[in-house]
C-alpha cells in the first residue's frame, strides 16, 4: 500500500483512534481540531498540527472529517472555502440524506469531492478484526484512496448516491438502537416484580444470538413481495404484542415502545394482512 498524506479534522475518541491507525500504516496525518489541545496527544505520537483550517486544507489531497454533523464541516470548512479545490472530503459524520446531498453540491462548487463515510464499530474498534464502514459517492475517488481507508475499517463501497452510505450506517443504527431500547424495556418489566437485570441476561443474549435466524427467510418474502403466514402471522404476533402492551401497563412501566409495536400489527390487521407472515408490516411501514 502506498503512503499518502492526510488531514483529519474532528479530534474525539473517533477522530483521535482513526490518527493512531493511520500513524501506525506509515501515513502523515496532518490534525486540526477547533479546541486545539484535543491534538496533544496525537502529535505527541507523530501527527503534524496545523495552525488552522487553511493550513490543514493545503496540507493534503485526501481530508477525513470525523464531526457531530454535516453543519459542523460547513462551519469549519465554509472559513477556508478557497482551499477546497481539488480536494476530497472523506465525511464520516453522521446527518440526513439530504443534508448529504446538499453537502456533495456545496463542496462541488468550491471544487471539491465528497467521499461519504459510516463508521459502524465505536472508538475503541476503529481499525480492528471486524471494524467496517460504509462508502458513497464518485467509484473513482473510492477506489483511490481504497488502501489508506482500509487501515480504519473494511471499506464497503455501497454505491455513487451520496447519501447511500449515510443510509446504510442510519438502518445498521436503527436496528442497534430500538433493539437496546426493547433490552431496556423487557428488563424494567422483569424489574417490576424483581428480578434482577443479571438473572435476565442470560435470556436476553440467546435471544438477541437467535435474531438473525429468522433474516435470510424475511429478506427473501420482502424482496418478493410475498408473505406466506403459515409460520407466524400478524395476528398471532399482534396478539402478543396485545399483551406485552397490556403487561407493561400493568407494571406501570413506560409503554411508548409496545405501543409503537402494536400499532405496527394493527395497522397490518387493518390492511387485510392478518392472515399473512409479521414480515408484512413492512408494506403499512413503507406507506404509512
Amino acid at each position: 500500500m502506498s503512503k499518502i498524506g492526510v488531514t483529519l479534522v474532528g479530534l474525539g475518541p473517533m477522530g483521535q483512534a482513526m490518527v493512531r491507525k493511520l500513524l501506525g500504516a506509515g501515513h502523515a496525518v496532518t490534525v486540526w481540531n477547533r479546541t486545539a489541545s484535543r491534538a496533544d496527544a496525537v502529535v505527541a505520537e507523530g501527527a503534524t498540527r496545523a495552525a488552522d483550517v487553511a493550513d490543514a486544507l493545503a496540507a493534503n489531497g485526501v481530508v477525513i472529517l470525523s464531526l457531530t454533523d454535516y453543519q459542523a464541516m460547513y462551519d469549519i470548512l465554509g472559513t477556508a472555502t478557497d482551499g477546497l479545490a481539488g480536494k476530497v472530503v472523506v465525511n464520516l459524520s453522521s446527518d440526513t440524506p439530504a443534508r448529504t446531498r446538499e453537502a456533495a453540491q456545496w463542496l462541488a462548487g468550491h471544487g471539491a469531492e465528497l467521499l461519504t463515510g459510516g463508521v459502524m464499530v465505536p472508538a475503541v474498534l476503529v481499525g480492528e478484526e471486524g471494524a467496517y464502514v460504509f462508502y458513497s459517492g464518485s467509484r473513482e475517488v473510492f477506489d483511490r484512496y481504497e488502501p489508506m481507508l482500509r487501515v480504519i475499517g473494511r471499506p464497503d463501497y455501497v454505491g455513487d448516491d451520496y447519501a447511500l452510505a449515510q443510509l446504510y450506517y442510519q438502518a445498521q443504527l436503527d436496528i442497534f438502537l430500538t433493539s437496546l431500547s426493547a433490552y431496556m424495556h423487557a428488563t424494567a418489566l422483569l424489574n417490576s416484580v424483581g428480578v434482577s437485570a443479571e438473572s435476565f441476561r442470560p435470556y436476553a443474549e440467546d435471544n438477541f444470538s437467535m435474531m438473525s435466524m429468522y433474516l435470510p427467510e424475511a429478506a427473501k418474502q420482502i424482496d418478493a413481495g410475498e408473505h406466506p403466514g403459515d409460520g407466524a402471522s400478524v395476528v398471532m404476533m399482534g396478539a402478543t404484542a396485545d399483551h406485552i402492551l397490556g403487561a407493561s401497563e400493568e407494571a406501570g412501566i413506560d409503554t411508548g415502545l409496545p405501543k409503537a409495536v402494536k400499532a405496527h400489527y394493527d395497522r397490518a390487521i387493518e390492511s387485510g394482512h392478518g392472515a399473512d407472515s409479521w414480515t408484512s408490516l413492512i408494506e403499512r411501514i413503507r406507506k404509512p
